[in-house]
C-alpha cells in the first residue's frame, strides 16, 4: 500500500513538473517566455530623394527593357538597369532607374512602389549613395618583426 502511494505521488510530481522535452514546452512551470519582445531595430535613415531610384522585389524574368517601360509611364527614363547573376544571366531581384527630373522620380515612385511587375510586387525608393572606398591609408598593418 505504501508502495503503491509512493508511486502515485511520483506520478503527480512528474505532471507537475516537467522534465526534458516537456519542460521546454510547458510555459507554466518552466519559466521559458515564448512570446518573446520584439527588439525595436533600428531602420536606416530614408535616403534623400534624387533622380535615382533602387528597385527591389524583382522577378528572375525581369528585363533591363521591362523595367524601363514600367518606370516609362511615369516620366523620362534616363537609365534603367536590372542587377543579373554573371552565370545565369537572371535578374538578382533589384535594379536602378534614373529620371530626368526630381518631380518625375517621386511620381516613378508613388506609381510604381508596390504594385505588380512580371508577376512580382515591387518596391522603389530613392537609392542611397554609394559609400566612398577605403583609402590604403585605413589599411591594417602588420608588424613582420
Amino acid at each position: 500500500m505504501a508502495m503503491r502511494a509512493a508511486a502515485t505521488q511520483a506520478a503527480v510530481a512528474s505532471f507537475a513538473a516537467p522534465r526534458g522535452v516537456r519542460a521546454l514546452y510547458s510555459s507554466l512551470t518552466s519559466g521559458f517566455p515564448f512570446n518573446l519582445p520584439q527588439t525595436q531595430t533600428e531602420k536606416p535613415p530614408q535616403a534623400e530623394p534624387s533622380t535615382n531610384l533602387f528597385v527591389s522585389g524583382l522577378s528572375k524574368r525581369t528585363t533591363t527593357e521591362g523595367l524601363r517601360d514600367a518606370f516609362a509611364k511615369f516620366g523620362e527614363v534616363l537609365h534603367a538597369k536590372v542587377v543579373t547573376d554573371r552565370v545565369s544571366g537572371y535578374s538578382k531581384g533589384y535594379g536602378f532607374v534614373r529620371y530626368a527630373t526630381l518631380e518625375e522620380a517621386a511620381a516613378g515612385i508613388k506609381g510604381m512602389d508596390g504594385q505588380f511587375l512580371d508577376g512580382w510586387v515591387i518596391f522603389a525608393e530613392y537609392a542611397r549613395p554609394r559609400p566612398p572606398p577605403p583609402s590604403l591609408n585605413d589599411a591594417p598593418t602588420y608588424n613582420q618583426s
